[in-house]
C-alpha cells in the first residue's frame, strides 16, 4: 500500500510502499478514504511536541474517515503521541473502541475536515460553556477549523449574536456566510485595550467567548465579557500567555475554562462526533478545505488551511 511517512521529525512526510497492516487483538483494519492534516499532526511530527520526539518510521494521521467492510466509519489513532501509525496511508489499523461507524450517505472528505475540530467547537460552546439561548457569542480564531465550526454551530446551539475575529478578510467573509452577525478584524499593531474596544463595539457586552487563540485577543476579549460571563481557552496560536488583571476577573465575576478533547471518553466522543455529522448532513455546518491526493502529502504539508488527503 502507499503510505506518507515521517522519517526525520521536523521534514515532511515522504509517500512510499509498506506492507498493509494487518489487525490484532481489539483492532480493526480500516480502508481509508479521508486522513486530515491537522494541526496536533504537525506538532507531533515536529518532535517539538509534549509528546516528546516520536518513533521513526511512522505514519502520520490522528483521524480519519473509511470504511469497515463496507461501512463508514470515523476513527482516531494516537500516531505521533505513542508509537504506532496513523490514518495518512490506504490502509490504517485501529483499535476498535477508538472507531464510529457514521451513517449511510456521510461525506467522507467533509467529517474528515470537521472531524475533532468541530467536536471541541461543539462542545466548548455547550458543555464548557453553558452557553443559553439568545446569549452573544464571540469567537476568536475564526479563520481556523474551530473557529468555522464555532460560528455556525453558536448559532444551532441557540446564541442570539455571534460575532467573529480574525486576521484575514476572507476568513471573515466566510465567517459571515456562516452567519456571524459581526466581524472583527485583527489587526497588526492592535494593543489590548484598542482591540478590546472594538470587540464591544461589534459585539456589545459578552456572555461567552470561544477562545483557540490566547496571547492578545483572548486579553482583550476577556473584557468585552458582561458580569458572570465565561472565556473557554482550547489553543495558543497567538501565544501562550494572556494577561488577566485580577481586578477585572473580580469586579465582573468573571470564568475562566480550559478545554481538551483527550479528557473525553470514547463514549463522549462518539456521542458529540455523531451531532456534529448530524448537523453538517442536515446542511448546517460546513468548513473550508482542500483535498490532495495522498501522494502529494508532502507538498500540502505545511499548507495553509485545512487539507484532506484523499486516495
Amino acid at each position: 500500500m502507499r503510505a506518507a511517512e515521517i522519517r526525520t521529525p521536523g521534514r515532511p512526510p515522504v509517500v512510499a510502499d509498506r506492507a498493509e497492516p494487518s489487525p490484532g487483538p481489539g483492532e480493526v483494519a480500516v480502508r481509508v478514504t479521508a486522513a486530515p492534516i491537522t494541526p496536533l499532526d504537525l506538532l507531533c511530527a515536529s518532535g517539538t511536541s509534549y509528546f516528546g520526539v516520536p518513533a521513526t518510521p511512522y505514519v502520520p494521521g490522528v483521524q480519519g474517515v473509511g470504511e469497515v467492510a463496507g461501512r463508514p466509519v470515523w476513527f482516531a489513532t494516537a500516531a505521533g503521541m505513542r508509537p504506532g501509525d496513523g490514518s495518512m496511508a490506504e490502509y490504517a489499523v485501529v483499535t476498535s473502541g477508538d472507531v464510529v461507524e457514521l451513517p449511510d450517505g456521510t461525506d467522507h472528505a467533509l467529517v474528515a475536515a470537521l472531524g475533532l475540530s468541530a467536536v471541541a467547537a461543539w462542545l466548548c460552546l455547550t458543555r464548557t460553556g453553558g452557553l443559553a439561548a439568545g446569549e452573544t457569542v464571540l469567537v476568536l480564531g475564526a479563520g481556523g477549523v474551530v473557529g468555522q465550526s464555532a460560528v455556525q454551530l453558536a448559532r444551532v446551539a441557540g446564541a442570539g449574536r455571534v460575532v467573529a475575529c480574525a486576521r484575514s478578510a476572507a476568513a471573515l467573509e466566510r465567517a459571515r456566510g456562516f452567519g456571524a452577525d459581526a466581524t472583527v478584524r485583527l489587526e497588526e499593531g492592535d494593543d489590548v485595550e484598542g482591540l478590546a474596544q472594538r470587540l464591544s463595539a461589534a459585539a456589545g457586552p459578552v456572555d461567552l467567548v470561544l477562545d483557540p487563540v490566547c496571547g492578545l485577543p483572548a486579553a482583550a476579549a476577556l473584557r468585552t465579557l458582561r458580569p458572570g460571563g465565561r472565556l473557554v481557552n482550547l489553543g495558543s496560536a497567538a501565544g501562550e500567555v494572556c494577561p488577566v488583571p485580577s481586578a477585572l476577573l473580580r469586579s465582573r465575576s468573571l470564568h475562566i475554562h480550559g478545554y481538551t478533547n483527550n479528557e473525553l471518553t470514547a463514549a463522549e466522543r462518539r456521542e458529540a462526533l455523531l451531532t456534529v455529522v448530524a448537523h453538517a448532513t442536515a446542511g448546517a455546518l460546513t468548513v473550508g478545505y482542500e483535498r490532495v491526493p495522498l501522494r502529494d502529502a508532502a507538498r500540502a504539508w505545511s499548507s495553509p488551511g485545512r487539507v484532506v488527503l484523499v486516495p
